[in-house]
Parts: structure tokens; sequence; C-alpha cells
């Protein structure tokens, strides 16, 4: 059996998040795409519209990623200490202010340093759970990336553009 070095897979791991969050390099994103970006030119007004009337605003969408973000970290780094209510985002978070959209980006750009920090911090990725929680930290937060962009092409639409289309 071949086995990746730990530190090729830390590398690689932060190289994949980087482009997720912040720097698209071309691995799997557009420039201009990736998290960071596609929320730098949302307003709280946008982000306060529930997409579909019934479905969770751009706003909820960023506060459950860092809210994912901050259960991954406190699992690994205190994992009995752990009570999650996995809904309670999608029933409070919805219109916000200019500084609330602020706060909540704010506070996944701080859950997202926690998580490299995380990585940093893990010696041993020889453990099929870390692993596993590694690429689903990606593959969630990717996920919500691909919901909000497609949400904000929504929420821009015209109301020419929604009578085209029967809307």
């Amino acid at each position: 059996m071949t086995t990746i070095a730990n530190q090729h897979f830390i590398e690689a791991l932060l190289v994949v998040l980087d482009e997720t969050f912040d720097n698209v390099r071309g691995i799997y994103l557009d420039q201009g795409t990736s998290l960071f970006e596609t929320l730098a030119g949302i307003t709280a007004e946008e982000a306060s519209i529930p997409v579909g009337g019934q479905c969770a605003t751009l706003a909820a969408q960023v506060k459950h990623v860092a809210f994912y973000l901050n259960v991954v970290d406190q699992s690994v780094r205190a994992p009995n200490s752990l009570e999650v209510d996995w809904n309670e985002i999608w029933r409070t978070v919805s219109g916000v202010t200019p500084e609330e959209w602020v706060a909540i980006q704010d506070e996944l750009r701080a859950s997202y340093r926690r998580i490299v920090a995380l990585i940093n911090d893990t010696p041993d990725w020889n453990n099929m759970r870390a692993v596993g929680g590694a690429i689903g930290v990606v593959a969630h937060t990717a996920y919500h990336l691909g919901e909000i962009r497609q949400a904000l092409c929504s929420i821009r639409m015209s109301p020419t553009d929604r009578r085209v289309i029967g809307l």
C-alpha cells in the first residue's frame, strides 16, 4: 500500500482550502469565485433576502459555514464537550444590518483561520477520521459556496429576466 507523507497531505489540503476561501489558483474554481471574493461583492440587503421565499438567506449560509468550521475545530480539540444545534442558524438568521453582515464575514474569517491552525497543529494524518474530516471541510464549504453563488444569481436577476423565464 502506498501512503502519502503527512507534509504532502497538509500542503495539498491548505492549497485547496486557500482556493476555496481566498486565492483561486485554478485547481477547481474560476478566477474571482472564492468564498471571500464572492462575499466581498454582496451587500447586507442582498445577504438578507431569502432565496425562493422560504429558503435561507445568504447571511444564514455564511453563518452556517462559520458554525460548521467551529464545530469541526472544537470536536477535534475537545471531542467530548460539544452539543450542537445544527438547525439554530437556519431558524434564527435572516435579515442583517450592514454591521451584522460584516460581523458574520469576520466570524467566518476567524473560523477559517482556526481551521488552518488546526491543520498545522495536527502532526499525524494517519487517521482515516481526521483525513475524512479535512476533506469534509473542503466539500462542505465548497457546497455552500455553490449555494451562495447560485442564490446570488437568483437574487440579482432583474424583474425582466424573471418574466422571461416565468417567475
